[in-house]
């Protein structure tokens, strides 16, 4: 009714149906950006693709400073270019061979362009000289990937995150469902419900990071 309201109003302040389509759209991205993140960021990208230029331009003069190859490296796995990735991070961490934030990237890029095992061997390393790493991430793209191809594997990777980050809605979303797809639908209950329950006993500061797997949770019968 709200909504309708809404388009009501626009309508007669524009005097256009399809105008007042647009700027409804519009509203609700903007809200959407404020407060859920359903929606991807339309100037994520532009920044990212102008800071990336920048980054080529200054290692074309300076072609071993290994803070820009990494932080370069570190936007194409943001855009999820993993092959433009692999190069930089391989010889990051060839340069930096004690830091695990490095290893773990290399084995991340790895991973998405196929070399499954290799991948999955420099991530587990970098766990295992820093099993805290990333709050958890990286044995959440172990779930994600592997879940494709066995959803058991992917979701013994991400039962371990609990251990490390109880305040994380979004791994027991996904928990919830590798859980559907090994036809554990109670279990896929409790974890939807856990992911609600956590959000709602986070810091409001913590919560708009959150938010999205929240409310995906509780569309999936988590309340």
């Amino acid at each position: 009714m709200s909504k309708f309201i809404l388009f009501s109003l626009l309508w007669w302040i524009t005097g256009s149906p399809f105008l007042s389509i647009l700027l409804l759209l519009v509203i609700f991205y903007f809200l959407d950006r404020r407060y859920v993140r359903l929606f991807p960021s339309i100037a994520r990208p532009i920044q990212m693709a102008s800071r990336a230029a920048k980054l080529r331009q200054e290692l074309s003069l300076n072609p071993h400073h290994t803070g820009n190859k990494q932080e370069l490296a570190r936007i194409f796995i943001e855009r999820k270019r993993y092959d433009q990735a692999l190069p930089f991070v391989e010889e990051v961490s060839k340069k930096i061979p004690d830091s695990s934030e490095a290893l773990y990237e290399w084995g991340l890029c790895l991973l998405k362009t196929g070399d499954m095992e290799r991948g999955e061997q420099l991530i587990l390393e970098a766990l295992t000289r820093e099993p805290s790493l990333r709050y958890g991430e990286p044995y959440l793209e172990l779930g994600e990937i592997f879940s494709v191809r066995d959803a058991q594997k992917g979701l013994d990777y991400l039962e371990k995150i609990p251990a490390i980050n109880s305040s994380s809605a979004e791994t027991h979303y996904r928990l919830g469902k590798l859980y559907n797809q090994l036809g554990r639908r109670a279990d896929a209950q409790t974890a939807f419900k856990d992911a609600c329950m956590i959000y709602s006993s986070l810091p409001r500061y913590l919560r708009r990071k959150q938010r999205r797997w929240a409310l995906l949770a509780r569309l999936k019968g988590g309340k």
